[in-house]
């Protein structure tokens, strides 16, 4: 049973007002989370409820939001509150009246994006652990790129997928080995990125404001947004030419590293979904091998 007189006062802590959700409303969007409109006469919130053991997942998304809300040019919600109640974790965002990304703020976000990835850490990774989906997404600093790639991001999927998919494992091992290879010459500055950019992660505002959200934060490639904004779809041709007029696209990126960073994203649904996500990782990490 959701406790609601506990979230309302919470509600009411942060903000210094006192609230009472007059109404509740259960909204989709997501397979993680149970999500909920809730407010009274004057307030409206957005509600993430989860198991009371994964607070550390929404403080880490919490922590995300707020490092994202440096931008400029885009709309980040901002955070309310975040707890426990005795069978709940919640994260409690302002509510904001999403719409599709129209012709103009897809163009908007496309030069937004490249801002953001202007603000730029020393190294890799982040000061927090966080997740990617469901899954724990480590970020422990780096001074290398390829460091931090190899170790932080596909050994870890690797490793988890690997003994119930043998032939996965060889060909991920095998990749491993030459990712120097792959990667040589390539050290991106260490740029801010949202980390889970797929179109059900953006929209805009009721005034057509860019809106991003549902972050899996850490300093990395910038690359890293585009190849997951290609790999699901939902971004119109106006946010790449966006862009890649604001930033142009380095060498090597189409053929090598859109791929390899796409296949972190494609390992991560294997582990979560399995099914045809196993053989397409598969074919991306042999498609990459033959490169070398």
């Amino acid at each position: 049973m959701i406790d609601w007189e506990a979230i309302d006062a919470a509600i009411a802590r942060t903000t210094g007002r006192t609230f009472a959700s007059g109404y509740r409303t259960r909204v989709g969007g997501g397979s993680i989370n149970s999500a909920y409109r809730l407010g009274d006469a004057r307030q409206r919130f957005f509600l993430k409820l989860n198991r009371a053991d994964r607070h550390g997942m929404f403080e880490s998304e919490a922590a995300g939001l707020a490092e994202l809300g440096q931008a400029v040019g885009l709309r980040v919600p901002r955070v309310i509150t975040h707890g426990t109640t005795a069978a709940h974790a919640f994260l409690v965002l302002e509510y904001i009246p999403l719409q599709p990304l129209a012709p103009a703020a897809m163009t908007r976000l496309g030069e937004a994006l490249a801002d953001m990835h202007g603000i730029v850490s020393a190294r890799y990774g982040w000061d927090r652990d966080n997740t990617i989906g469901s899954s724990e997404q480590p970020n422990a600093r780096h001074p290398q790129w390829l460091e931090f790639w190899r170790e932080n991001r596909l050994a870890v999927m690797l490793d988890a997928l690997s003994p119930h998919h043998p032939g996965l494992g060889r060909d991920g091992d095998a990749l491993l080995s030459v990712l120097d290879e792959l990667l040589a010459g390539h050290r991106p500055e260490p740029s801010l990125v949202h980390g889970d950019l797929w179109g059900g992660n953006a929209g805009m505002d009721e005034h057509g404001t860019p809106v991003i959200y549902d972050p899996a934060v850490y300093y990395g490639d910038r690359e890293t947004d585009l190849a997951m904004a290609e790999l699901f779809g939902g971004f119109s041709p106006l946010f790449f030419e966006a862009y890649w007029g604001a930033w142009p696209m380095s060498p090597g990126y189409r053929y090598v590293r859109r791929p390899l960073y796409q296949l972190y994203h494609l390992l991560n649904h294997a582990r979560l979904f399995g099914g045809h996500y196993v053989a397409e990782s598969r074919r991306v990490m042999q498609s990459l091998l033959a490169r070398v």
